[in-house]
């Protein structure tokens, strides 16, 4: 069961009441035992008269009287106790059960306002709108104060998120203006009647490390974009996505010689399909580029009970165990091939892990033990 502060609190009610009932009961039985103790003290020889005689109290009859009489007192006085004790404690039980209820109903009306916040905030955070508010209109006291202040975070966090949304929107805009006048330049040269060799091959290379920056520019705002909530989820089938990411590699994996290989079975999910997209071409890229000449690569879907998977495998050169961690973060390149920009920029599984954190999803890799990678992403099942 979950312990939640209510039943803490309900908890705690009953246990203090419990505790103190507890003392209270041992100090009413220690009364009661003194008050049957008799008084102490000397006692004068006393004449009583049995049968006509006059007998003294130090006489042998008197004695066992005197003891049969203490006998019967030590009975009547552990029976007292003893239902001090059982009586006492059993109310004691019972009462200490109804101050626990009662501290659940009261730990209830306090918390409500707790709760309240609490749909609130999961609502922000469900939705990833950042423009709801908790807005709590309950009276002057810590928790109002503490949602206001949650609230004046999300406020910084949103204008936070819009300011660093614009930027990344301008920085893309001024970044790919000067790289698409560079490009159309540089052809326009290399196209030329009188352009020699030298300049040809000289235009190739910088067309090449034109095209490596605008995909490590379309790179980091896709890894941007992925970071961001989806709050358009969009009900669609893995599988389809797939299939068209594959027929539009196929020329590429032609040219590599890779064969790729589908097992594709229906996949239900929701979400953003163009990051989705994104996220499945940089995984069959990864798995053509990352592979040998005549090397292949396999791209299975399929469902389970509240996930879909997609698994994508290749051959390639053998990946150790320790770069598994690590091949998920930006920049980061197997195999020394830092500088080799037709494998692109570094940030294709970067961009994997972020749109399918986005999602609710999971990415995970293994290395094969032929050589190359298998790349598995979960993601929610939901109905199409």
């Amino acid at each position: 069961m979950k312990r939640n502060i209510r039943l803490r609190a309900a908890l705690a009610c009953g246990g203090v009441f419990l505790i103190a009932g507890a003392l209270l009961l041992a100090v009413v039985s220690v009364i009661v035992r003194q008050s049957l103790e008799p008084r102490d003290g000397l006692r004068e020889p006393e004449w009583i008269t049995v049968a006509g005689n006059h007998i003294s109290s130090w006489q042998p009859e008197y004695y066992v009287a005197q003891q049969r009489v203490a006998q019967v007192r030590r009975i009547y006085q552990a029976d007292t106790i003893k239902n001090v004790l059982v009586v006492g404690g059993g109310a004691l039980v019972a009462v200490s059960g109804v101050a626990a209820l009662i501290g659940w109903r009261v730990a209830g009306w306090t918390l409500r306002p707790v709760r309240s916040m609490t749909t609130s905030v999961r609502r922000v955070a469900e939705s990833h709108d950042l423009s709801g508010r908790i807005a709590h209109d309950g009276p002057d006291d810590e928790i109002k104060e503490l949602a206001d202040v949650v609230d004046t975070v999300i406020g910084r966090l949103a204008r936070s998120f819009d300011g660093q949304r614009r930027f990344i929107a301008n920085a893309s805009h001024e970044l790919r203006t000067p790289l698409t006048i560079n490009r159309t330049l540089v052809d326009v040269a290399v196209r030329r009647p009188d352009a020699t060799e030298d300049v040809k091959r000289l235009g190739e290379s910088l067309l090449v490390v034109n095209t490596r920056h605008e995909r490590l520019i379309d790179g980091l705002l896709a890894l941007t974009e992925g970071e961001q909530a989806v709050l358009d989820r969009r009900p669609f089938d893995l599988t389809d996505v797939v299939e068209h990411v594959l027929d539009l590699a196929a020329q590429e994996a032609r040219e590599r010689e890779v064969t790729i290989h589908r097992l594709l079975d229906p996949a239900p999910t929701a979400g953003e399909p163009v990051l989705i997209e994104r996220l499945v071409q940089n995984l069959v890229e990864n798995a053509i580029r990352h592979n040998h000449a005549g090397g292949q690569a396999w791209v299975s879907t399929r469902s389970r009970a509240d996930r879909v998977e997609l698994v994508v495998a290749n051959t390639g050169l053998p990946v150790p165990a320790y770069e598994i961690d690590s091949i998920f973060e930006p920049f980061r390149r197997l195999h020394g091939d830092r500088l080799r920009s037709e494998r692109g920029s570094g940030l294709g599984l970067s961009i994997v892990r972020v749109v399918a954190e986005a999602h609710g999803g999971t990415v995970s890799a293994s290395p094969r033990e032929e050589g190359g990678l298998s790349i598995a992403v979960e993601l929610p099942r939901a109905d199409v």
